[in-house]
C-alpha cells in the first residue's frame, strides 16, 4: 500500500505552501524594505517554479530531458524579453 501513496506529490504540495505563506510574509513583516521584499518574492517564485516543474509537470521524468529543460529556458527568456520589453515600451515610451 505504501508505494501507492503518492509521498512525492504530497511533499511537493506541503512545499508550495510554505512557499506561498514564505512569499505572503512580506505582507506581514513591518519595516521591510522594498529590496528585501523583492528578493523574498523573487526566491519562492523561483523556487515554486522550479518545484512545479519538476514534481507535479514530471519534467525531470522522460528520457528526452534536456529539451524540456531547453524549452523551458527558451520560454521564460521569451516571456522575460515580453515583460521587460513592455516596460520599456509603457514607461520610458520607447
Amino acid at each position: 500500500m505504501a508505494e501507492l501513496f503518492p509521498k512525492e506529490h504530497l511533499l511537493g504540495f506541503l512545499g508550495s505552501i510554505i512557499l506561498t505563506f514564505a512569499a505572503l510574509s512580506v505582507l506581514w513583516i513591518d519595516g521591510i524594505s522594498l529590496t528585501g521584499a523583492l528578493v523574498i518574492l523573487w526566491v519562492t517564485a523561483i523556487a515554486q517554479a522550479a518545484l512545479q516543474l519538476v514534481l507535479f509537470m514530471h519534467i525531470g521524468e522522460t528520457k528526452d530531458k534536456a529539451s524540456l529543460y531547453i524549452s523551458t529556458i527558451y520560454a521564460a527568456i521569451i516571456g522575460l524579453i515580453t515583460v521587460f520589453g513592455t516596460i520599456l515600451a509603457m514607461i520610458w515610451g520607447y
